[in-house]
């Protein structure tokens, strides 16, 4: 069906949605019959297969090396960063590039070529910024990179979007970035094309700008060749070969190089080239139709036009040599090669375009700029592009094979990510380590189901519509879904239960008895939603389900947790974990002790929980996204010498884990057993196995993770949904009510308690967040990171974590705090929020965050508790500051119920130097309660 659409001045025809629009190549439009058999060979299969070349291999084989310290496979901007990173740090002579085709073989229109710093994280602007000073370096020092410093303008059209840029702009002082909020009217003074209409205003980024993909990507290569670095292209990959879980050498079509490291930098092809290996490296990505919008040339187009961003219509223009360049993202992707069938070449990844789906792009892209209309168009490509399930990049080292890195996922802004991605992986392979923490974009985030084809089908058809909407709090997606389901599922779901989903876990979020059913009187699946910067829909249901876990008996299904079992036959498992582990973890039978696992700069890699359960047993407790990446952190780390004597099993789908907290607890589950649960005979910090109603092998350990009173059963789940009835029914005496991790999440807050990925990180120290307590610098066996711990302790922490109580703040009118927040004292800025909620006792605003100390000149000095206390501190919120009260260790809530084990038990202390009173071979308690606070019971 053909479309007319009527311009004043031109008439535009609009091509018929499978035929190409003019102006595209030629190759773009062959069909599978015109293709040559080798591509058609490979076309058939499911199955990924390498791009033949044996016409070409005896050349390339000259070319080819027997042996380079690192292959990198892929010759698009990405590896050549790589490439040329690698040769700034000496090791281009032993770098191998090899490309399928040519290298920069991006076709010069399927990239917006924005260099942007407008980034929803810390970690994510960092690397973008590096890129650009990169960009600007490589054009100073002549290289072409098409660099123009234009800025970004970014507008908004709801007074959500304007609170978002608000968030920013207080944001950016501590991320180094200049912008400025703008009116509507300061909008059309950066760029006069601009129709205002709906524009509430806008932020404008002076320091984006714009390059050109293509030359930035030949200016990497031209200097990785300078530095030494061997480049082939027209060779592919056939298989990347491992021995003993380590990379050893690829196989390519023009013979085999011996290597030590392997990066995947194919980008489009990353997950088909995952498969090339044994075992099988999962990069969860799929392909989308992507279109990009070219004019004709506008007579008197400025050349210092912006890059100009309408959120909220999806849009996106910018002038490219005389010319607009414009597209989006579309609410819902189109998905194509959804049989796993796979084109090789660049040309064979260009679509026809697709004006139907186009169509509400381009409607919103003639609202924002009316003069459009007079344009003429040149072409409407349908460029495609490939987006991770969390539309976030992917980088780091292969959870299935050591020294196998990859760098993948950077969906349209490759050049933004490129000089970023370059240099960490460079970090990583040459040091080990790099200068950002990045676990929110490593690859270790994700699990198995994650590269799920069928899921990623489902999944990315959403995935690249979040690139443009607002980043609310606890955004979910809603495609998916009711993948991971605890036995106890369907009876949390008929309570109430509002879902919210962790690594593919669905959990309660907080329970709604309204509307929790549909019109079939079913159980209604709901997915959380908060949508809101302000007081979230959702308050007055957790405010509930926290005062019944303060005054009552609150239920709670914790089974997202990670769980691992740990055992051997001797005496090594002990060994294993003294090494692993900065607590000391050699504690009596039914010790629980809470333990960080610190990387050699001291930074947690894991925190976790251990339960002795036995001379040679532990089990392990770690937050829900460290499924994966705990197990990738034990397996480097294991010792030679103990590979064949440990086992270590990920055991987190073999047990339901339900949490009963709040005063009466004990008194519950002493109904249920014929087990003491007094505190002398089950104390607080230990696990015995009970017997729980008519099930046994139960797994009980006296924390919560909470700071209440309580347990949390771990289940085999044959027993699981039988335990829940038990419990849930003679909890009704006491008004048991169901509690979400919204709820659990509140009390941890008002105790100070710290959680990995949220307020601990990978350059996180126990001695910076109060935990000096828990690492044992005196345990017979030096663990990793104790080095590193010792020379902070002697030469005082950089900085330091505390609670920050908000005062003058309504909840019930003002923004709300949600993590980011910057934090000031005396005026300067000294920090920021990482985890943040409303305290439902101390009815205030709870901030958790870690505060520095600097110098007039910026200069980073020790942080000490004499300077944390003496100082006026205020947390700015969407650009309103609010004073704020600072507590340097876990408060005593008031309550009806107290409980002195608990009370005695701070999980953040401000003394740093308890450690010495606490370390290894001497054992003391805390007064009156007869807890160890050696770390036996801790």
């Amino acid at each position: 069906m053909w479309k007319l659409l009527q311009r004043s001045g031109n008439a535009v025809s609009v091509l018929p949605r499978r035929r190409c629009s003019p102006g595209l190549s030629d190759a773009v439009r062959l069909s599978s019959s015109q293709m040559d058999s080798a591509d058609e060979r490979v076309l058939r299969k499911r199955k990924f297969q390498p791009q033949q070349a044996a016409d070409l291999s005896e050349e390339l084989a000259g070319q080819l090396p027997v042996k380079s310290r690192v292959v990198i496979c892929g010759g698009g901007i990405t590896g050549a960063s790589v490439a040329y990173h690698l040769g700034l740090r000496g090791w281009g002579g032993e770098t191998l590039l090899v490309e399928q085709d040519r290298v920069g073989g991006e076709l010069p229109w399927t990239a917006c070529g924005l260099a942007g710093r407008f980034e929803p994280s810390y970690t994510e602007l960092k690397l973008a910024e590096y890129s650009i000073d990169l960009i600007k370096r490589l054009a100073e020092n002549g290289l072409p990179t098409g660099w123009r410093p234009v800025g970004s303008l970014n507008l908004a059209r709801s007074w959500d979007r304007m609170t978002a840029f608000n968030r920013m702009k207080s944001q950016a002082l501590a991320w180094g970035m200049h912008c400025e909020i703008l009116s509507p009217e300061q909008c059309a003074q950066h760029c006069e094309l601009l129709s205002l209409d709906g524009i509430e205003g806008g932020l404008w980024i002076p320091e984006d700008g714009v390059c050109d993909p293509q030359l930035v990507c030949q200016a990497y290569m031209t200097e990785a060749q300078r530095l030494g670095v061997r480049i082939v292209e027209h060779c592919a990959i056939k298989k990347i070969h491992s021995e003993h879980g380590k990379v050893r050498s690829v196989e390519t079509t023009a013979g085999d190089v011996e290597c030590e490291y392997f990066v995947n930098c194919t980008g489009f092809w990353a997950r088909e080239v995952g498969t090339l290996s044994k075992p099988v490296v999962k990069v969860p990505l799929k392909a989308v139709e992507h279109h990009y919008l070219h004019t004709k040339p506008i007579e008197g187009l400025s050349p210092d036009t912006p890059f100009v961003r309408d959120f909220d219509g999806r849009i996106f223009f910018r002038e490219c040599e005389g010319h607009i360049l414009a597209g989006g993202f579309e609410r819902e992707a189109k998905m194509v090669y959804e049989d796993g069938v796979i084109p090789l070449s660049q040309t064979a990844r260009q679509h026809p375009p697709d004006w139907d789906h186009f169509h509400e792009l381009l409607d919103a892209l003639l609202l924002r700029v009316p003069s459009f209309r007079d344009a003429t168009l040149d072409r409407l490509t349908n460029s495609l592009q490939v987006f991770s399930p969390d539309c976030k990049w992917i980088l780091g080292e292969a959870p299935e094979i050591q020294n196998y890195y990859v760098a993948a996922g950077n969906k349209t802004m490759g050049v933004s990510a490129s000089g970023g991605i370059g240099r960490v992986l460079t970090d990583l392979i040459t040091k080990g380590s790099t200068y950002l923490d990045l676990h929110i974009l490593d690859i270790s985030r994700f699990l198995g189901l994650h590269n799920n084809r069928k899921f990623l089908r489902d999944r990315c058809k959403e995935a690249p519509g979040k690139h443009f909407e607002i980043n609310y709090p606890f955004e979910e997606f809603q495609t998916g879904r009711n993948l991971r389901m605890s036995p106890i599922y369907p009876q949390l779901k008929e309570a109430g239960a509002v879902f919210g989903q962790s690594m593919g876990y669905e959990r309660p979020n907080y329970f709604d008895q309204q509307d929790k059913q549909d019109e079939f009187g079913l159980p209604r699946f709901r997915i959380a939603q908060t949508r809101t910067f302000g007081k979230p829909p959702w308050f007055d249901h957790v405010a509930s389900e926290y005062r019944a876990c303060r005054e009552r008996i609150g239920i709670a299904d914790y089974s997202s947790f990670t769980k691992y079992d740990f055992w051997s036959k001797g005496n090594e498992v002990v060994d294993l974990l003294q090494y692993l582990c900065s607590n000391d973890v050699d504690v009596a039978v039914g010790s629980i002790i809470h333990t960080g696992m610190q990387n050699p700069n001291g930074g947690y890699e894991n925190d976790c929980s251990l339960a002795r359960l036995s001379e040679r047993h532990y089990m392990m407790i770690a937050p829900t996204i460290q499924q994966t990446r705990s197990m990738c952190w034990i397996r480097k780390h294991m010792p030679n010498h103990l590979r064949a004597k440990v086992n270590v099993a990920d055991v987190t789908s073999m047990y339901t884990a339900i949490c009963i907290l709040g005063p009466y607890s004990r008194i519950l589950l002493s109904e249920l057993t014929d087990t003491d649960l007094t505190p002398k005979s089950f104390p607080f910090f230990t696990y015995k196995e009970l017997d729980v109603g008519l099930a046994d092998g139960i797994r009980v350990l006296n924390i919560t993770h909470t700071g209440e009173l309580g347990y949390v059963l771990y289940i085999p789940n044959e027993y699981a949904l039988h335990v829940y009835s038990r419990l849930y029914q003679a909890g009704q005496k006491f008004n048991i009510q169901h509690a979400g991790y919204y709820a659990t999440r509140a009390l941890r807050i008002e105790k100070f308690y710290a959680f990995w990925g949220q307020d601990l990180d990978t350059f996180t120290t126990p001695l910076e967040c109060g935990r000096s307590w828990r690492v044992k610098f005196n345990k017979p066996i030096d663990f990793i990171g104790r080095n590193a711990l010792l020379k902070q302790r002697e030469e005082g922490v950089k900085r330091m974590y505390v609670q920050l109580l908000l005062n003058d703040h309504d909840h019930e009118v003002d923004m709300w705090c949600w993590g980011g927040e910057p934090i000031y004292r005396d005026g300067v800025y000294v920090g920021m929020t990482t985890t943040t909620g409303y305290g439902y006792t101390f009815e205030k605003q709870v901030c958790l965050g870690f505060v520095r100390n600097f110098d007039d000149e910026g200069r980073e000095l020790p942080v000490t508790n004499e300077y944390v206390l003496s100082g006026h501190y205020e947390v700015e919120v969407a650009g309103v500051r609010f004073e704020a009260k600072v507590n340097l260790h876990s408060p005593n809530l008031p309550t009806k119920f107290p409980d002195r084990e608990r009370e005695a038990y701070q999980a953040t202390r401000d003394k740093p130097d308890q450690a010495d009173l606490l370390s290894y071979g001497g054992v003391t308690t805390v007064k009156g309660t007869g807890i160890p606070t050696d770390g036996h019971g801790l």
